[in-house]
């Protein structure tokens, strides 16, 4: 079954970028030799981020003077991007400008995801839209060795702990990453478990 996702890098005191809205202390940690994002977005279908990250996209791999770099690492997935002000669009990219209600957008990216997941790229006021809807199904959460004491939150919503189940745990390179199951979906798989653990028989 298709999911939702928030798949991100996030200091160990949760924020996803610096006080200056910098990833430079990112940058420096040892990523090893695995490839999460690549055998992630391999399964992704579509995908969403805000008007900041987008912008930050744009400078950070140079996307208006060399547009290859967007094809190199998102394909032709479509792209949603939330904005509220004009933004210029990376030439022959699958980029829609948006604004709006994310639900309605949700149900155009399932649609267009074609059974594959829906990525939430960032940041964290719009990831908080679709959670506060219901909309977000599970985290990824790539924990980076740096505390920031400060910056932008990974995600301004609040989930509670019946809201979130741990389905996995991986080292790769200095990063843990963590995967979460959220609201109705971790909610099953806690009925679920809770269901088998009756079903097994004791041990003395």
């Amino acid at each position: 079954m298709a999911k939702t996702q928030y798949y991100t890098a996030t200091s160990i005191d949760g924020y996803i970028a610096d006080e200056r809205n910098s990833l430079d202390w990112l940058f420096e940690v040892d990523e090893g030799t695995e490839n999460p994002f690549g055998e992630f977005f391999a399964g992704v279908g579509a995908f969403a981020m805000g008007a900041t990250t987008y912008e930050w996209v744009l400078e950070n791999d140079n996307l208006l003077e060399e547009p290859q770099n967007w094809h190199d690492m998102y394909g032709d997935v479509p792209c949603w991007v939330f904005t509220h002000r004009d933004l210029p669009p990376v030439p022959d990219a699958n980029v829609f400008m948006i604004s709006g209600d994310v639900r309605r957008v949700h149900e155009a990216m399932l649609v267009a995801a074609q059974g594959k997941n829906v990525w939430l790229a960032g940041g964290g006021d719009l990831v908080a839209q679709f959670a506060a809807h219901g909309l977000l199904d599970e985290l990824i959460l790539g924990i980076a060795p740096a505390v920031l004491g400060g910056g932008t939150p990974m995600l301004r919503h609040r989930l509670r702990v019946d809201e979130l189940m741990l389905t996995g745990v991986r080292e790769v390179g200095q990063f843990a990453y963590l995967t979460y199951a959220v609201g109705d979906v971790a909610r099953m798989g806690r009925h679920l478990a809770a269901e088998t653990a009756t079903l097994l028989p004791a041990h003395f």
